[in-house]
């Protein structure tokens, strides 16, 4: 059970992953998307009933590191988040296949501790999870090759972050390893990247897995 605190404000922050074709508007149909956050809001809500918990997804397809950043006092600074998870990495690598010279490991680590130094300079108390970013398998074998020689590197720098500002490091890259050897990857992750159902339900229980005995503790 995920015991949040009375007024809690959470907030998953991300690319498409995250995104999860989520709604735009009030629609609570589908105002989280589909995915590991849609499964995550739900046992929330369920589980902190008449807490007044908000539970908000801001994650935007095709966004990198630096995207955040340009939007970050809108969509995530303004909404005062309390608990705060953050997905994002992949298209930085995305963006450097396709020739951005902006788009590295060290650029993308100096960024994001710049969107965490915002994040506790507002607030000092907001518990912040970082999920490391992921790759499986892709169809293609040079864009396969080229994530391969790179995600290890983002996970890397995910993981020192998260060290250096005592957040929770939810690892997924193992889990989808793992889980590869007893299925088609495909079955897990789509295109190499993208969560299917099945995929996305995995990702919501090493969530859980990792960051609820923490967030219990609070």
């Amino acid at each position: 059970m995920m015991n949040l605190k009375e007024n809690d404000v959470v907030l998953f922050q991300g690319d498409s992953i995250t995104d999860g074709n989520r709604g735009r508007n009030s629609d609570l149909n589908h105002i989280h998307g589909h995915g590991y956050q849609y499964i995550l809001a739900s046992e929330m809500y369920a589980d902190n009933l008449n807490k007044n918990i908000e539970v908000i997804n801001r994650g935007i397809s095709g966004n990198r590191v630096a995207d955040l950043l340009g939007r970050w006092k809108e969509d995530c600074l303004d909404l005062k988040p309390t608990v705060l998870s953050i997905l994002i990495g992949v298209n930085d690598i995305v963006y450097e296949w396709n020739g951005g010279k902006s788009s590295n490991s060290e650029s993308y680590e100096k960024t994001y501790r710049l969107l965490l130094d915002e994040v506790l300079a507002q607030n000092p108390d907001t518990f912040i999870v970082i999920m490391e970013p992921f790759f499986g398998e892709n169809k293609e074998p040079e864009l396969n090759e080229f994530f391969k020689a790179r995600i290890g590197k983002y996970s890397e720098k995910a993981k020192k972050i998260a060290e250096d500002y005592n957040a929770v490091f939810v690892p997924l890259q193992d889990m989808f390893d793992d889980y590869a050897k007893k299925t088609d990857v495909y079955n897990l992750l789509w295109d190499g990247v993208h969560p299917t159902t099945c995929g996305h339900q995995l990702v919501a229980r090493r969530w859980k897995e990792v960051v609820e005995p923490e967030l219990n503790k609070r």
